[in-house]
């Protein structure tokens, strides 16, 4: 929760003494540089211990009910490494102000609900590792998850990255170095989308290509597919 409210002043601009897209401190040469390796530090971490070979490898050095959290809390170490190294460059690339910037900032503020209620919409403290290490009394969720189609999940299939895209982009000023966090969040979200989508259709089969026919992935979609 303290990465996860860090994360949403250092987006904001405020607060946080190092923000996205603060003062330079280096050359942009030198910042670029340091800002592609912190989030390919990131992606790499994130994707190589989701991965089932990892999974099985970390499961013969530490308690299986503690592989979740390890992972969260990795995830949590390597983006707080981000934030404290990330180093601002660049110009402006768009700036708004009245009504339009007010927009943006209700857009933001509704990007993290949006994110936040998805992180519920499943079993929030399963999500995190925390009811595998012991937390929260047993309960049904506990048993290997289902499809899950109903809530959010009735509108977009991956309403958590909806509302982190949300997140990197609504800003009412837009700084080149915030540009660059924004393209690379992207990217990474949409292949870790294709991934976990692989996962899935793995896992449920038919069941998950008919869901993804009426669903779609991170925007809703207007128009559906009729078998």
């Amino acid at each position: 929760m303290v990465v996860t409210v860090w994360t949403m002043a250092f987006l904001a601009d405020t607060v946080v003494p190092r923000t996205v897209a603060g003062v330079p401190r280096v050359s942009s040469a030198a910042a670029v540089a340091t800002d592609l390796a912190l989030l390919l530090v990131f992606a790499v971490q994130h994707s190589v211990m989701a991965r089932r070979r990892f999974k099985t490898w970390l499961r013969l050095r530490v308690p299986a009910p503690l592989e979740r959290a390890l992972y969260v809390l990795a995830t949590d170490v390597v983006l707080a490494v981000l934030l404290v190294l990330w180093q601002p460059f660049g110009g402006q690339v768009w700036r708004v102000d009245g009504i339009f910037a007010v927009a943006l900032w209700a857009l933001y503020a509704g990007g993290w609900a949006w994110s936040i209620g998805a992180t519920f919409a499943v079993d929030h403290l399963a999500l995190v590792g925390l009811r595998q290490a012991g937390w929260g009394a047993r309960s049904s969720s506990d048993a290997p998850e289902g499809l899950q189609v109903r809530g959010l999940h009735a509108i977009v299939r991956h309403p958590l990255m909806t509302g982190l895209i949300v997140c990197v982009w609504a800003t009412p000023s837009m700084g080149a170095s915030h540009l660059l966090y924004a393209a690379g969040a992207s990217a990474y979200i949409a292949v870790g989308i294709r991934f976990e989508e692989r996962d899935l259709r793995r896992t449920f089969g038919a069941a998950y290509d008919d869901y993804a026919s009426l669903v779609g992935a991170v925007l809703p979609r207007l128009i559906t597919r009729r078998s």
